[in-house]
């Protein structure tokens, strides 16, 4: 069946930011000389909701009043988009059941609200999101077997789910680590029973889900249900549920570096709630994640593509200037420069981007050299079989995933604790003790019966 859309708040943005024309003839009685030849347009706006919308609100105020109050103090319930418009979906679909309260009817419902489903309403923002490391990419992190070799995921089921142990494969325990920790962030692939409601916790889960109408995205990850406010999409508070710890300490890098300590000073203050496009300098004092990386300013347009503004790749094992599915690094830079000029000057933006340049290149000439050794030592038959088990494979896996991340996103952020102390005096160390392994190696020609690292590694 269809699905009966009330779409009347959407067209308020046109009467607040577009300068709108209600008819031909009140353009000409208003002085049609002044006014650019702008062809007519009408805007309909209808308040109000559908009976079944109303019945589905009725229903869930008393049983979920929470969801209700959220919905009716955001923009959702301003617009007139109800419960009705986002959770209902057609009778065919692989995600429709019935709650209780629609039993007996043709109406069909899924308590998952796919990236599809947003898509009819904000379809530049989706196109643009699917072109993000917070799709695809994201997702493959967890579940993409030739990724690495098939390594990260040996790590959560085989050492993390405790396979070796003996824990059944597929089992609610030996999926524990993935599911509590790594699909909250980078997305899982959502798992129906014969009611056609998610089951194996596979739901709610990160950016990247993968949902079984096909589409990918969970734009709630950001946008919280049910209120979907702005404002808190655009504090950093937002970003850092995943973006911490000691892989990838965004978080802490912001709040170490000057514009996170004026956020943190001043950062109550701010006007957070202006509309998409119109959020500028003067609403802030200091950018935030959003202002970076997503957020329209000065001459830029707002982007969910949050690899749009960046030069370098600086997750993967080596630094590369962005290309393909991950950007274009030269337009990146270009991009964040437009960004950065706002507020400072073009000696200030150039000496930034090379002291991120050279961090870069530093830590290249680590990796590399790593690598090297690594390869020697594979020629000689002298790496063990098991990277989890094997010094030297342990460390490097910390120089990249950990020292070297913090080093780079430090330098790119300015935060100089994480760029030193937690970034490059761990790199050397790391990279110190790599040489030692490596050495003792070729002099001896045997692996070390004991892994040299006894500890989880640099923190």
């Amino acid at each position: 069946m269809g699905i009966k859309h009330i779409r009347s708040g959407l067209l308020l943005t046109g009467l607040v930011l577009g300068a709108v024309t209600f008819s031909t003839g009140f353009a000409q009685a208003e002085g049609a000389a002044a006014m650019p030849n702008l062809a007519a347009k009408d805007i309909v706006i209808k308040r109000g909701m559908s009976e079944d919308a109303a019945k589905c609100i009725e229903c869930h105020a008393k049983k979920t009043p929470g969801i209700v109050e959220d919905w009716k103090n955001g923009k959702m319930a301003h617009a007139s988009i109800t419960c009705y418009d986002c959770h209902t979906v057609e009778e065919t679909s692989p995600m429709a059941s019935q709650c209780s309260g629609l039993k007996g009817t043709k109406i069909f419902i899924s308590p998952m609200v796919s990236g599809k489903t947003c898509a009819r309403c904000h379809p530049t923002e989706y196109d643009e999101f699917l072109k993000s490391g917070h799709a695809d990419l994201s997702r493959a992190a967890v579940y993409d077997e030739k990724k690495a070799g098939g390594k990260l995921v040996k790590l959560q089921l085989h050492y993390e789910g405790a396979l070796e142990l003996g824990v059944t494969a597929g089992s609610g325990v030996n999926n524990a680590a993935r599911n509590s920790g790594c699909t909250v962030c980078h997305g899982s692939v959502v798992e129906l029973g014969p009611d056609n409601k998610p089951i194996n916790s596979s739901w709610p889960a990160g950016v990247g889900t993968l949902y079984p109408d096909g589409s990918v995205g969970t734009c709630t990850v950001c946008h919280t249900r049910h209120k979907f406010s702005v404002a808190e999409a655009r504090k950093p508070e937002a970003c850092a549920s995943c973006h911490l710890g000691p892989d990838h300490p965004d978080i802490e890098i912001y709040t170490e570096s000057k514009h996170g300590q004026i956020f943190l000073t001043r950062g109550e203050e701010w006007n957070w709630d202006a509309a998409p496009g119109t959020w500028q300098p003067g609403d802030y004092d200091a950018p935030t994640c959003a202002v970076c990386h997503m957020s329209g300013i000065g001459e830029l347009k707002t982007t969910h593509n949050v690899n749009e503004r960046l030069k370098w790749d600086l997750v993967h094992k080596r630094s590369e200037l962005r290309s393909g599915a991950r950007g274009d690094g030269e337009k990146g830079a270009k991009l964040m420069r437009q960004v950065c000029v706002n507020c400072h000057s073009t000696s200030l933006i150039v000496n930034n981007e090379k002291t991120l340049d050279d961090a870069v290149a530093l830590y290249n000439v680590y990796w590399d050299g790593a690598l090297k050794m690594k390869k020697e030592l594979a020629a000689k038959g002298l790496l063990g079989k098991d990277p989890w088990q094997d010094g030297f494979q342990e460390l490097m896996y910390f120089l990249w995933h950990h020292t070297g991340r913090r080093a780079r996103q430090g330098a790119a952020m300015n935060a100089p604790d994480y760029a030193h102390w937690h970034g490059f005096f761990q790199v050397f160390q790391v990279y110190s003790d790599m040489k030692a392994i490596y050495e003792r190696r070729l002099e001896t020609g045997e692996i070390e019966k004991l892994s040299t690292v006894m500890s989880t590694g640099p923190i």
